[in-house]
């Protein structure tokens, strides 16, 4: 049996949320620059229709961990136009005509999803499970990662891009690493942070 899903239902919806969730999700201040948001309002308890909601996706009796896995490897074909999934660092924020729910991801994990380019690319900040598309879709990627808290390699693999262009990864919270990303002949890499102000969207790593 899986595990019970932890939601909040986020009530009166805002524009800023709205617009958040509508594409890959970028924040800005008041210069135009990315920037982290501010605190979002105290959620309230999640009324009995938050499995409905879920249901309506075939997402019900899934961990938080599990939607965002499965959302991800979607064919671009596939993905619902009318469901919002937003990753940030602390929960997967889920909009529909419906209704808007706050799944909350393990306190200990980062989810960091990157789409490695070599001509073009888009600005994002949270990653949109459902609308977020790269340039190397379904591409053989060689991937390593390093904490450089303590000098660890995290991951040092081959990995196919998902039909979306982007590759994810759940790395521990609260680090700086190094995401080095090797693909026909061309490389490149970037520093990245996992804390609790940190893009859940890297699409900055061209490969040259």
């Amino acid at each position: 049996m899986r595990k019970t899903l932890t939601t909040r239902v986020v009530v009166g919806a805002t524009v800023a949320l709205a617009m958040m969730l509508a594409g890959c999700a970028t924040q800005t201040d008041d210069q135009g620059s990315a920037a982290p948001s501010s605190a979002a309002p105290d959620p309230v308890p999640a009324p009995e229709d938050t499995e409905a909601l879920l249901a309506e996706w075939d997402l019900d009796g899934m961990t938080t961990v599990e939607i965002i896995d499965h959302l991800e490897r979607l064919a671009a074909a596939e993905r619902p136009t009318d469901l919002m999934a937003s990753v940030r660092p602390g929960d997967l924020m889920i909009s529909a005509d419906t209704g808007e729910l706050s799944l909350d991801v393990p306190e200990d994990r980062f989810y960091l999803s990157v789409a490695p380019y070599v001509d073009q690319t888009h600005e994002c900040f949270y990653h949109s499970l459902t609308t977020c598309l790269g340039e190397l879709d379904s591409a053989e990627v060689q991937v390593q990662i390093v904490d450089e808290t303590n000098d660890e390699v995290l991951v040092d693999e081959t990995r196919t891009t998902f039909d979306n262009g982007f590759t994810g990864f759940w790395l521990p919270r609260d680090i700086e690493g190094t995401l080095r990303v090797t693909y026909d002949g061309k490389t490149g890499s970037t520093r990245f942070t996992t804390d609790q102000d940190a893009p859940t969207c890297l699409t900055t790593l061209q490969l040259a």
